[in-house]
């Protein structure tokens, strides 16, 4: 199982936009999805039996969609890092891609690559594409900009610690490169450019930027963190959580505030059972927690 799964809070449209995604990609494909049970309904505003996730893979990389509402919007904060091997197929995924979205950086040359551009896609989701070798396919990309402009070095030995720390037979977490900032391109010379690192095996990119941004890190994309037992659950809560008002169902904020959701691998089981009224009992207990209990989930699943 991948460790770690990028979670997208859509408004509306969530299957529109997987197999808008999935249609890009070799290799890709839908996964389950769910619908909103009647537990969710009040806490939600949606409607019941209406969608509520899609699990999808773009070439490797597996993400969650959620349709959640206006509630939280995408940021160029986190965006999507595309490797693309030929000039074919980084003109045909931009071409798709650019309909009905943003220019951020122009598509073209640059000195750090023969093709390379920055968009916001029709969901406003982000993406850098890029003529490059880089083995996995699609990475997401953390850049840290106003208040936290200048913590990505911080923060990068923070995660690869973290990821690290807890022994269960994980892939490597480390970092792989870190490129500061050169005199004249624009930024302080102690900010990072660009850096590649691995949580779990996964690899990661982030940046600094001190210039002016009207965005930072929301929770319309948070990283969820699959955990197989109750002491993985509490480790990663008690290291990661840093804004307690943030905290709700599984999801916390971190001090440079990204989002993360720390969850049992065992919720994805019982929340698919076909008996629709131990699905109802599992819901309505997670709604009332922050962090996720696995004991009282299944008691709830027992109906004890």
């Amino acid at each position: 199982m991948q460790k770690i799964t990028p979670f997208l809070w859509f408004e509306k449209d969530v299957e529109k936009a997987a197999e808008f995604y999935v249609s890009l990609f070799e290799n890709s494909k839908i996964g389950d999805i769910s619908h909103y049970p009647e537990a969710t309904v009040e806490v939600s505003g949606q409607k019941k039996g209406s969608v509520m996730t899609v699990e999808f893979e773009l070439s490797g990389q597996k993400l969650i969609g959620l349709n959640g509402g206006p509630i939280f919007k995408f940021t160029p904060a986190i965006s999507f890092f595309v490797s693309c091997k030929t000039v074919e197929e980084i003109d045909r995924i931009w071409t798709k891609l650019s309909e009905g979205g943003k220019v951020l950086m122009e598509f073209g040359k640059y000195p750090f690559a023969e093709k390379y551009g920055w968009l916001q896609d029709k969901f406003d989701l982000s993406w850098q594409l890029m003529l490059s070798d880089k083995p996995q396919k699609i990475t997401p990309t953390l850049m840290f900009v106003g208040k936290v402009a200048g913590k990505a070095k911080e923060a990068i030995k923070f995660y690869t610690s973290l990821f690290s720390g807890f022994a269960s037979g994980e892939k490597d977490s480390k970092i792989i490169n870190m490129i500061h900032y050169e005199k004249g391109e624009g930024d302080k010379e102690e900010n990072i450019k660009h850096a590649e690192f691995t949580l779990s095996g996964q690899e990661f990119i982030a940046m600094d930027s001190s210039l002016p941004h009207p965005f930072t890190f929301t929770e319309a994309i948070s990283l969820m963190v699959n955990c197989e037992s109750q002491e993985e659950i509490d480790y990663f809560w008690e290291k990661l959580s840093a804004v307690p008002e943030a905290e709700q169902c599984g999801w916390l904020k971190d001090k440079y505030g990204v989002s993360w959701q720390i969850v049992p691998t065992v919720l994805s089981k019982l929340l698919s059972d076909k008996d629709q009224k131990k699905v109802e009992r599992v819901t309505a207990a997670f709604l009332k927690m922050k962090k996720f209990d696995i004991a009282k989930l299944k008691e709830a699943y027992e109906g004890k």
